[in-house]
């Protein structure tokens, strides 16, 4: 987006929403093998939220991608917020990465998992603290209406998947407990 590259920008977002719809498909799936097996799976009401949870985490980065997309690249680098929107979204993939790792672990090592699981907190809690430093950084440096809005958006939206991410953390924990 900085480079200016609007073809690549709109092939990224295009991307982004066949992953988003894919998300979507294996929610439903997810939904119609648990409503197969339900009365055998003690947790099924858990899974299954966590299940929604991540749709909405897809619903997330649709949004961030769509707005990031209206953004200016000039605004980004006078007002310095590449850099802070770099490291925000670094931080919610490593968080996103770190749920997979957990997922993995649940078969093989319940205790790992609970271990990587607790891991996305402490990366929840940095986002959280870059997301207080950018937005109001923000505020003082974007003086452009639209585009403060946007990117107040963008922030909260990360902020707001990561908290996503800390809810599916936590319920792979109460499940890693079960098991």
């Amino acid at each position: 987006m900085v480079k200016k590259d609007k073809a690549g920008i709109k092939s990224a977002f295009e991307h982004i929403s066949t992953i988003e719809d894919e998300v979507e498909d294996l929610r439903r799936k997810i939904t119609r093998e648990v409503a197969e097996v339900g009365g055998l799976i003690m947790n099924r009401e858990n899974l299954l939220n966590t299940a929604y949870t991540m749709d909405e985490i897809a619903g997330y980065i649709t949004g961030i991608a769509f707005k990031l997309s209206n953004v200016k690249p000039i605004t980004l680098k006078n007002s310095g917020m590449d850099k802070e929107l770099t490291k925000l979204i670094e931080l919610v993939v490593d968080e996103v990465y770190k749920l997979n790792e957990v997922i993995r672990s649940l078969n093989t090592n319940t205790g790992n998992s609970i271990d990587l699981a607790q891991e996305t907190q402490a990366i929840e809690r940095e986002i959280d603290i870059k997301y207080r430093d950018a937005e109001i950084k923000i505020l003082n440096e974007v003086s452009n209406t639209k585009e403060l809005l946007l990117l107040k958006d963008v922030i909260e939206g990360i902020e707001e998947m990561a908290d996503k991410c800390q809810r599916v953390s936590d319920s792979f924990i109460m499940l890693a407990l079960s098991l």
